[in-house]
């Protein structure tokens, strides 16, 4: 019987699982374990292409500002791969995707036999004592099939997002079809016949849109690629430093305490910081790559602006797609060889994974701690990445990663303050579940 059960393991719940060891070196250890889908440790690698960077700050790891003496900041990780002084020189705050995998990596490590991987978690169930429900049967399937089961006392589900496709894609399989969460393990296999040209649709007006129609212009010289999005025009984010306190952990409290309708009028407002915006250095390398062929009379790569995907079609010849000008309403339908998909995620997830809990759980809305009520229960479920419309644009994004595994931790340890019973308490009582 687990305290707590985390299903997925990616930098949400390996940032809770460093708080807790942290804990764990001055108090009780708690008994913990981590489920996740994939074989191994890895964070987005469908979009580890070659030169990108990140977005964030570096010191805004998996621990810094929650304890900056942890051996698990991304400064330490430099000093143990003997990096330091190299980083130092590069004179940046944002390091490579491929540089900052490799630090999650290396603090996933750690956490080696705490992490049961190849674990695809199916379901929940209640366990009960004296008919009240008191902890939580998961249950997950290995890669080879096999059913098994663990319990917990308490969940902390940070499974991430589920890749999102337009409605039009909906229904439709084919391989040449590619969400951007799969590119980079994709897209060298569908263009595998490098000498034959090829015609690639990237749609979507956001960074991760930007990044891949970028990298099939310069790595692929036999692909025309045509970026497809609904916006007039590519739009840079907004990162000035008075915009970015939204990504503050101290602004969750002031977006949580306002009125339903006020938290989605300031999620309207900043939008322009995550959602279907591009770094302005990008958008200014795309504009000159247009320019340069203008300046040769080619007339290869497309940006079709303010376009609508009506209807896909699959067949031998590739992928029709019929797009509508949203400025006229005119249809016009061009064939693709491939079609990547930069069209975001979805994290609702857990509303499927959490349907048999039935009438024991009130309400699929969080309190400030990131907890879902349960009815007459000391055992509780915590949701890390899915909470944006109630904790802010922040939730889904590694700023708040190393200050959240403390208030998620705090409320599970029911350490001085909080003013529940204490988790030894619940082993106590849960000692005799069936």
């Amino acid at each position: 019987m687990h305290d707590f059960l985390g299903v997925g393991f990616g930098p949400s719940n390996l940032a809770l699982a460093i708080a807790t060891q942290e804990y764990a070196e001055g108090a009780c250890s708690p008994d913990v374990c981590f489920l996740e889908r994939k074989p191994a440790f890895n964070w987005h690698e469908g979009m580890l292409i070659d030169g990108s960077t990140m977005q964030i700050s570096f010191l805004k790891d998996l621990a810094t500002l929650r304890n900056p003496q942890s051996r698990f900041t991304f400064i330490n990780y430099l000093k143990e791969q003997g990096r330091l002084e190299d980083f130092i020189n590069i004179q940046t705050f944002f390091p490579t995707r491929e540089e900052y995998n490799d630090y999650l990596q290396w603090a996933a490590g750690h956490f080696e036999d705490r992490v049961h991987y190849g674990q695809d978690v199916e379901g929940v169930k209640p366990c009960f004592i004296d008919g009240q429900l008191a902890g939580f049967e998961v249950l997950s399937r290995r890669a080879g099939g096999e059913l098994e089961s663990r319990r917990a006392r308490n969940l902390v589900l940070g499974m991430g997002g589920a890749p999102q496709v337009p409605q039009a894609f909906e229904g439709v399989s084919d391989p040449r079809i590619v969400h951007s969460s799969q590119y980079r393990g994709r897209i060298d296999t569908l263009l595998a016949d490098r000498g034959r040209r090829a015609r690639v649709a990237v749609v979507g007006g956001g960074q991760s849109a930007a990044e891949i129609f970028e990298d099939l212009t310069q790595r692929f010289p036999q692909v025309d690629a045509s970026m497809i999005l609904r916006g007039t025009a590519l739009k840079p984010s907004d990162d000035s430093p008075f915009v970015n306190e939204i990504f503050n952990p101290s602004f969750i409290d002031q977006i949580y305490q306002q009125p339903r309708a006020r938290r989605i009028e300031l999620l309207g407002e900043f939008r322009n910081t995550n959602y279907a915006v591009v770094d302005l250095e990008l958008i200014e390398r795309i504009f000159q790559l247009f320019y340069l062929q203008k300046l040769r009379n080619e007339d290869r790569h497309q940006m079709l602006a303010r376009r609508d995907i009506a209807r896909v079609e699959t067949g031998e010849t590739g992928v029709r797609l019929t797009l509508r000008n949203l400025a006229d309403d005119s249809l016009q339908e061009q064939g693709f060889d491939a079609v990547i998909l930069a069209t975001g995620y979805r994290r609702n997830q857990h509303h499927d994974l959490l349907a048999g809990l039935g009438d024991h759980l009130e309400s699929l809305t969080p309190d400030r701690q990131y907890c879902l009520n349960l009815r007459n229960s000391d055992a509780r479920i915590y949701l890390q990445g899915c909470c944006e419309t109630t904790h802010g644009l922040s939730d889904t994004l590694l700023s708040v990663l190393a200050v959240r595994s403390r208030e998620v931790l705090e409320s599970i340890l029911e350490r001085p303050g909080v003013g529940r019973p204490a988790i030894a308490d619940q082993k106590a009582r849960a000692a005799s579940m069936v």
